[in-house]
């Protein structure tokens, strides 16, 4: 049965948004790509470094499923970090959580960079990995929502979805960035054998992007501090519409709309990340494996890095494509589509991986512009779902709880059903085709939410 709409139709009469154009745009990008940034230079690290410097086990597989577990245990943080940053937001207003959020961020990332490895402090150096991975997610947690609600409560009429593909551009614009500066330090420090990094890049290379995120907060913070407060949260605020305990308004009131909210972002969040952590995995795995690890493509980190950021770049095309498409055709529409063609997609693994370069390379575009076309459109829906009083708390837990359903544990499934294949990725295929079935059914429940009025 269909949920109730979060908000009345939109009235005819348009408001001025209370930020400059470009402001707004560039105050939604900047934070989430700082975010996904930080993100993406632990998710390269979790393959090429931690199963090395954290979890020396002498096993590879369970190495990496260590680093693998302490990347999901951020997942975990996330809902934890939309409840707190959500009552902050919903309560006092974007502006403050979001620079609260990015400070949050930056500086477990920053220490991340200077932490003593297992050689030197033993089982503290895993400890405290996960402990600043906690507080990254803690801060991813508040970051999306918030960014998100900075984009569509200041865009214009008709342009909502559009305007929410700005914050939704942080994720490719970030992979490329963190990927691309590993890409350098890897190409500065070479190494003989092409499936292990540098002993210098494994001594220090690899915290340099960690220590490189500071400088990266400082521009966030700086554009982040220019912002006002949206004309929703102020118009909420003077009619006295603000509530005491918004996470106990958004599960009396709105519970049916935070369950189909996260499970329409599950096929995002598996696809998401099978297309980055566990394709840097496979892709460098060697094809022949020994000694526990499992065979894979055998590129090596360069070359196969390379091949993602040529992914990645049509992640960004069609996430900004998608928000046209939403605009006109609807939201709940247009992810239908998308969806289809994801269920599909899974299923193609196999035949696309082992058809060479071509293939691989046609597997990455392909996965990637699905990525862009189901992720763009979130930017919208989410916030769509809940009156302004509530927003930032329910669209953040929806997004965030479904991180734990799809991204927390889509590594380790992965790899479990990686070996499950005897080294075939045909199961983890399936997998994503699943879990994109939940998304179809989560879909064909809901309503479409492009006309309803955001200051509702």
């Amino acid at each position: 049965m269909p949920a109730p709409s979060a908000a009345t139709a939109a009235s005819p009469a348009s408001t001025t948004p209370a930020n400059p154009r470009s402001r707004v745009i560039l105050a939604s990008l900047i934070g989430t790509t700082i975010e996904f940034y930080d993100f993406y230079v632990y998710a390269t690290a979790a393959v090429l470094v931690f199963p090395h410097l954290f979890f020396p086990t002498g096993d590879a597989t369970t190495a990496l499923l260590s680093s693998f577990a302490v990347f999901g245990a951020a997942m975990v943080a996330r809902p934890l970090g939309a409840v707190v940053f959500g009552h902050l937001g919903d309560k006092h207003g974007r502006k403050a959580t979001l620079v609260g959020a990015l400070l949050t961020m930056g500086i477990a990332t920053f220490l991340i960079g200077v932490l003593p490895t297992y050689a030197l402090v033993g089982w503290l150096a895993p400890l405290l990995l996960v402990i600043l991975r906690i507080a990254q997610g803690f801060a991813l947690g508040g970051e999306w929502s918030g960014a998100a609600l900075v984009a569509t409560e200041n865009a214009p009429k008709g342009k909502r979805a559009w305007y929410g593909t700005f914050p939704q551009l942080g994720a490719p614009i970030g992979f490329i960035i963190a990927n691309g500066l590993f890409l350098v330090i890897a190409a500065v420090l070479p190494s003989d054998d092409p499936s292990m990094p540098s002993q210098a890049f494994l001594d220090w290379g690899w915290r340099i992007p960690f220590l490189f995120s500071v400088v990266m907060v400082a521009v966030g913070l700086w554009v982040r501090l220019r912002l006002v407060e949206s004309t929703a949260f102020t118009k909420a605020a003077t009619k006295g519409k603000l509530k005491k305990l918004p996470l106990a308004t958004v599960f009396k009131s709105y519970w049916k709309q935070l369950i189909l909210g996260t499970f329409f972002m599950l096929a995002t969040y598996v696809l998401f990340y099978l297309m980055t952590t566990f394709s840097l995995s496979y892709g460098r795995a060697p094809v022949e494996a020994a000694d526990g690890a499992l065979p894979g493509l055998g590129y090596s980190y360069s070359t196969f890095v390379l091949m993602l950021i040529g992914g990645v770049l049509f992640f960004g095309v069609f996430t900004l494509v998608s928000g046209p498409l939403a605009d006109r055709w609807g939201r709940r529409t247009t992810l239908i589509w998308v969806t289809l063609g994801i269920i599909v997609f899974g299923l193609l693994w196999v035949p696309l991986l082992n058809a060479g370069f071509a293939g691989v390379m046609i597997w990455l575009v392909v996965g990637f512009s699905l990525m862009g076309l189901t992720f763009g459109p979130m930017g919208a829906l989410l916030p769509e779902l809940f009156p302004t009083n509530v927003r930032y708390t329910g669209s953040g837990i929806s997004y965030n709880v479904s991180s734990i359903l799809g991204a927390a544990v889509a590594p380790f499934i992965a790899v479990a059903l990686w070996q499950a294949g005897d080294g075939s990725p045909f199961w983890v295929g399936v997998y994503l085709s699943v879990m994109a079935v939940l998304t179809l059914i989560a879909l064909l429940l809901s309503k479409e939410t492009k006309d309803v009025d955001l200051d509702a």
